[in-house]
């Protein structure tokens, strides 16, 4: 717990001796066992909740996201009343942003103390210190629970180091958590399977049907959502197939099917893709985990007793454990290491527009109108189709890295900015010229043909970088490379490809580009209707 500013001391507006605290509380910050809740007196302290329409304007929220984080909060706010706290709720619709709505609600509580779990992003904490200096009180900061590396033993992993590779970082993680290992060494000899978990399926499709997953709806997220129909009329998305857990309970009932279920064949096909099959053996635990329903520790500690149990094979439980311990960790260490400069990076000098289809999947590309049909389904797709078919059609095309951002911000279900920032800066487009990734991950349409089946039904043909039915992928590809040339040959990972490059005749590198030309000449921006920005 520390405090991060404080101004003149205000006494108590009572005439008793407490002091009147408040802990604000945001919607990835849904934790029953919070280090803050802990700390507060239920007779003179207050939680508050604020709904604010400006959080969902600012990246066009899908509607399932807003539903999702404010449904989330009622229940919390519910339980808490119930377990006998006073809670200071504002709906949606009335305030004009979450500041506003903070600095009322400390107003007519007439507050001695601002208090909260770390934010989850770095505009949000500056946000909270500038409620605390207006209000003239002390805003302190307690530690959150639903992180296993704190920002200063992130920055203790760093400091010195040339490069920051997430695999040492995860070993390091390993062993302090004593997971997967046996003894002093890892489980099964190996740190990483990765090699093991790239299978993609054969024609025949995914081998084993797993259950669909519950819609729910109760008479909390039903008030929501017409909340928000009334307030956010234009948010994009479909409401109807809405399957993510709001409570502990349902979170915990997630993670129970996918270890008895999923987990099992996981590991294998986690980077494969199938038309028409959005959700696979992924766990789709994030939307939870990144919300605080499910302690991440606690997660991981049940896939392994499933490895220990003999219910899981290693490969499948070390790539779900490093999702978790390494990649989700990793991620939240760089963003807080490289904010607030983090977020302007462009190291590509990308500066195109994000196409339309994006939101409406109205493409004759197979693979991504498949992806955003299934983002337009459940607001969720798994890592490899975000990675390799929209965040790699953004890459070639060289869409400006912060209209990316802010599009999978909005968009997916499970995003919050210290998770979503790193991944689709650093791992997506390469815009932090390589703090996260070795190289951009950058390839032609037939890495797609190879992970699914997209391909046997589009008109394209990912071989082919010219001509009618020359994929778009592949087109941008070598584009892409011509025009990173000089930057790229320096990267030894990318050196065979720069290489490849070189021997296409200076006609086939006129005709790629005059293709690519015409492919960024077509693109349509999407109208960003119903925002403020």
């Amino acid at each position: 717990m520390y405090t991060t500013s404080r101004a003149s001391l205000l006494q108590p507006s009572s005439g008793s001796n407490r002091i009147a605290r408040v802990l604000v509380v945001f919607g990835d910050q849904l934790d029953r066992q919070s280090d803050a809740i802990a700390q507060l007196d239920s007779e003179s302290d207050t939680i508050v909740f604020v709904e604010a329409a400006d959080e969902s304007k600012r990246e066009f929220s899908y509607i399932q996201r807003v539903v999702y984080f404010l449904s989330g909060m009622r229940h919390f706010a519910q339980e808490l009343r119930d377990r006998g706290f006073t809670v200071d709720y504002t709906e949606i619709g009335t305030v004009d942003s979450l500041e506003d709505g903070i600095l009322r609600a400390l107003n007519r509580i007439a507050a001695d103390e601002l208090h909260a779990t770390e934010a989850g992003d770095y505009r949000c904490e500056q946000m909270l210190a500038s409620c605390a200096a207006q209000a003239g009180i002390p805003l302190t900061w307690h530690r959150n629970r639903r992180v296993l590396c704190s920002r200063e033993e992130f920055r203790a992993h760093a400091k010195g180091r040339k490069t920051l590779r997430m695999e040492y970082f995860y070993r390091e993680m390993r062993r302090r958590y004593d997971v997967l290992m046996d003894g002093d060494e890892p489980a099964g000899g190996s740190w990483n399977y990765d090699s093991d978990n790239r299978s993609s399926f054969t024609k025949s499709g995914p081998p084993e049907k797993t259950p669909d997953p519950p819609h729910r709806v109760d008479a909390i997220t039903r008030d929501v959502i017409e909340a928000i129909h009334r307030v956010l009329p234009d948010l994009p998305g479909r409401i109807d197939t809405f399957i993510w857990p709001v409570t502990p309970e349902d979170a915990e009932h997630d993670l129970d099917a996918f270890l008895t279920h999923r987990l099992p064949v996981f590991g294998r096909f986690q980077d494969a893709m199938w038309r028409g099959e959005q959700l696979l053996y992924h766990s789709r635990l994030s939307p939870a985990l990144n919300t605080g329903l499910l302690d991440p520790l606690e997660v991981v500690r049940a896939a392994e007793t499933a490895y220990r149990e003999g219910r899981a094979p290693l490969e499948a439980v070390e790539g779900f454990v490093r999702q978790i311990l390494g990649w989700r960790e990793y991620v939240r260490g760089i963003y807080w290491l490289k904010m607030p400069g983090y977020i302007d990076m462009n190291e590509l000098d990308a500066h195109e527009a994000l196409p339309d289809f994006f939101w409406t999947g109205e493409t004759d590309m197979q693979c991504v109108s498949d992806v955003v049909s299934g983002l337009n389904e459940y607001a969720y797709e798994h890592h490899i189709q975000r990675l390799m078919v929209t965040g790699l059609y953004a890459l070639l095309l060289g869409v400006e890295p912060r209209a990316v951002h802010d599009w999978y911000m909005g968009m997916y279900i499970d995003s919050v900015e210290w998770v979503t920032l790193p991944n689709v800066l650093g791992m997506s487009q390469y815009a932090d010229g390589g703090i996260m990734a070795s190289k951009p991950y950058a390839a032609t349409g037939k890495y797609i043909q190879r992970m699914s089946n997209y391909c046997a039904s589009c008109r394209f043909n990912p071989a082919h970088a010219t001509g009618d039915d020359a994929c778009p992928f592949t087109t941008l590809y070598w584009d892409f490379l011509y025009r990173h040339q000089s930057e790229l040959r320096s990267n030894r990972r990318m050196a065979l490809q720069v290489k490849n490059l070189d021997r296409k005749s200076a006609q086939e590198r006129a005709d790629i580009h005059e293709q690519a030309r015409s492919i960024r000449a077509a693109i349509r921006p999407y109208p960003r209707k119903g925002t403020d920005t």
